[in-house]
């Protein structure tokens, strides 16, 4: 006859850790934080599995963002490691300005009253600060280390529309710096430019030409300027970083004849001995989607500034903005792409009237933990 000894060590057998860790490995990140607090070997399993089996992946954030105030805003989040769509219901108030990404993982607001910021990934906790001396209406942004930089796009009646200012995180003060070079004055607005981080550099290009300034927040200087077009037949690029080496994303051909749309990485640093290496090549139906979406009518004559690319960790999403319905995505693994698409929940014919705003950023866990802890939902978007 069993003791009640033996019954309760029954009750409380484990189930195989192994066996357990690879059902975790199919649930859905967001899934794991409960499933975590079930017991301390659950817990040990859950970590065991994102380690080893199937670690998490960066999350691709979604806002999309009425045009008329207040403004209202509504948050999705992409988990390509379960490929699973999530709405996210956050206590965050709306914002009273315009949603604005740069470098795919700074969130922000700018206007003539406060300059405001995220710099988690879930984009849920926001920095207020005094709005920088010179008023900006298209500025290129971006966070190299405790400093945003905020250079150019400065308004017509502004003295000098190179001007480049960095607001320290650390001291919460605005520091000048020097302007943008003159070679970068036709096209200083964040419309005309695409701008990349790497190390303690921000590389500031011209899509259209390729010409590249770099300012190095060591010494506060910039250097330049670099030719960043991989070859002549690009005609539009567009940079990034992947685990902090220089990349870009080129359309082959013209504006009415879109032939291909490659990822490079670039080798040997800017300047002499400066290279490419081509990593990988959207496959050709993809780029047919891409530049003509579902449709029969071809868009080319605005397809290169309606196609958005976004750099989230080992990941590029590429997205016609005439045609969101769906992203062509890329992974890069061992130096190899692998390519596939995604479909954009979020497109209803309300977003299609307002803004759609991209961001990401590295989720881990912890990060889920917290926002659970204050009051976020989390709903699976189908």
């Amino acid at each position: 006859m069993a003791t009640f000894k033996d019954e309760k060590e029954e009750e409380e057998a484990p189930m195989h850790v192994d066996i357990l860790e690879a059902i975790f490995s199919h649930v859905p990140l967001i899934h794991l934080v409960p499933a975590s607090h079930v017991s301390n070997s659950w817990k040990r399993a859950v970590s065991t599995s994102l380690r080893h089996v199937k670690p998490a992946k960066p999350w691709l954030t979604v806002h999309t963002q009425s045009p008329r105030a207040p403004h209202v805003t509504t948050t999705y989040a992409y988990d390509p490691r379960s490929r699973e769509w999530f709405q996210i219901h956050a206590p965050s108030p709306n914002h009273t300005t315009a949603l604005r990404s740069s470098h795919s993982t700074l969130l922000y607001t700018l206007s003539p009253r406060e300059f405001t910021f995220s710099l988690d990934p879930l984009k849920l906790a926001w920095h207020h600060a005094r709005p920088p001396r010179v008023w900006r209406t298209d500025p290129t942004v971006a966070r190299v280390g405790t400093k945003i930089i905020l250079a150019g796009g400065a308004c017509d009646f502004e003295d000098d529309p190179l001007a480049v200012e960095a607001y320290d995180t650390e001291s919460h003060a605005w520091l000048r710096c020097e302007p943008m070079p003159g070679i970068l004055k036709g096209s200083t607005a964040s419309t005309w430019l695409t701008v990349a981080v790497a190390g303690d550099k921000m590389h500031v290009t011209e899509k259209n030409s390729g010409v590249t300034c770099s300012f190095d927040c060591g010494t506060m200087t910039w250097q330049g300027p670099f030719n960043l077009r991989p070859d002549q037949s690009v005609f539009h690029c567009v940079t990034g970083t992947i685990r902090g080496r220089l990349m870009v994303a080129g359309l082959v051909g013209d504006a009415e004849n879109v032939k291909e749309v490659k990822l490079w990485e670039v080798k040997g640093g800017l300047g002499l001995g400066l290279g490419f290496e081509e990593i990988g090549a959207v496959p050709k139906e993809m780029v047919v989607k891409l530049v003509m979406g579902e449709g029969d009518c071809c868009c080319c004559w605005g397809v290169a500034g309606s196609i958005e690319v976004n750099w989230i960790g080992d990941y590029v999403y590429f997205q016609n903005r005439m045609e969101p319905e769906e992203m062509v995505v890329c992974e890069v693994v061992n130096g190899r792409c692998e390519w596939g698409s995604v479909r954009n929940v979020t497109v209803n014919d309300v977003s299609r009237m307002g803004r759609m705003v991209f961001s990401g950023g590295h989720v881990g866990l912890e990060d889920l933990k917290r926002a659970v802890k204050d009051n976020c939902m989390f709903v699976e978007k189908k």
